[in-house]
């Protein structure tokens, strides 16, 4: 049975989800909505365009409504889209509250619908090849990771710059970045500490650096800022570390380039003979003699977004999970709000 999409808002994401939804067997973009009657201007032929969302939701012929409107508009089309039978996919954040959220699952459950969010984050191939790295324990009891992105333009765009429609980069990209990261490490957070700025922006935060104390005794840290000036190459692009006892792994930009790393003799004590450098002299962080460090290539992994797509056709007929599961999403919302009391108290905030 061909699943029959109806997308609520084509702006900048609704032409990316009809563009790749077109392109999907097992899919039909049977209509597109959009209040602006100037984005229905280039909707693909045989796709119906609606310049109301009631009038959408009355189609018969739609079975499962993708949201890609602004984030404060989220709660309340869920709802009306429940409440008309559909199921629904969702652009990220869910809500802009745990308390929206609960509100939007009550009335999902209560109306018997599908309901997921748009996390493709999780196909991207840099995080997919980190996840493996930790996953198959490859680094050892790993105590440490970082994840980080930084651009240069200073200012965001479009809705983006307004607190009233759910602005800021925590809600944009931070979303993104901590359900990664709480989708990988199989633990609970014990503590979480934030620096939440507004640099260059005047409403909304567009630099943040969060760190997670989780209970299996991993750091993680979590930074992004839009306002970072910098000639080294490759500086504008994703960043990882991870750290563990037996090796440790680096990865640069969103097509992983990077390495892992391990040492060939571990050090029991420090040389007694010191190292000069430009620093003066040091024992413990000089340069390495040649042969000490190895490395090794990362591990190769297939994955890309359509994947949500193709796993979202399969757990609508029944056949396997939904990849991105309600609780998931709540506990990373849960976290935000931890994050935003965080960076207003200026304390450690105690999460699980």
């Amino acid at each position: 049975m061909t699943i029959r999409f109806g997308i609520i808002g084509h702006g900048f994401m609704g032409h990316k989800h009809g563009t790749m939804l077109a392109q999907l067997d097992g899919i039909k973009v049977a209509g597109i909505c959009d209040i602006r009657e100037d984005r229905l201007e280039d909707v693909m032929e045989g796709v119906i365009r609606y310049a109301n969302i009631d009038d959408m939701l009355k189609n018969p012929e739609i079975d499962v409504v993708l949201i890609a409107t602004n984030n404060n508009q989220h709660k309340e089309l869920v709802c009306k889209a429940a409440r008309a039978g559909k199921d629904i996919i969702c652009e990220k954040p869910v809500a802009v509250s745990v308390a929206e959220l609960d509100e939007m699952v009550k009335t999902v459950n209560e109306c018997g619908v599908k309901f997921t969010v748009h996390h493709q984050r999780r196909y991207d191939p840099d995080f997919r090849t980190v996840k493996e790295i930790y996953d198959q324990k490859l680094l050892g009891d790993v105590y440490t990771i970082k994840t980080s992105l930084y651009g240069f333009n200073g200012n965001m765009h479009d809705w983006h710059i307004f607190v009233e429609e759910g602005g800021g980069m925590l809600y944009d990209w931070g979303v993104h970045l901590l359900d990664q990261m709480l989708w990988m490490v199989d633990s609970k957070i014990k503590t979480v500490y934030a620096d939440l700025r507004n640099v260059i922006n005047t409403e909304v935060d567009d630099y943040f650096k969060i760190l997670l104390r989780f209970q299996n005794g991993i750091t993680a840290e979590v930074e992004l800022g839009t306002y970072f000036l910098s000639d080294k190459e490759n500086w504008f692009e994703r960043h990882w570390i991870m750290g563990g006892n037996t090796g440790t792994m680096y990865i640069d930009g969103f097509e992983p380039k990077g390495k892992i790393v391990r040492t060939t003799r571990l050090l029991t004590n420090v040389p007694g003979k010191a190292t000069m450098t430009a620093a003066g002299p040091t024992r413990s962080f000089g340069e390495p003699a040649p042969g000490i460090l190895v490395t090794e290539e990362l591990p190769k992994v297939q994955t890309k977004h359509v994947d949500y797509f193709e796993n979202y056709i399969r757990a609508w007929h029944g056949q396997e999970d939904f990849l991105v599961k309600i609780p998931e999403v709540r506990r990373v919302l849960s976290l935000m709000e931890a994050i935003r009391k965080s960076a207003i108290t200026g304390c450690n905030v105690d999460f699980e």
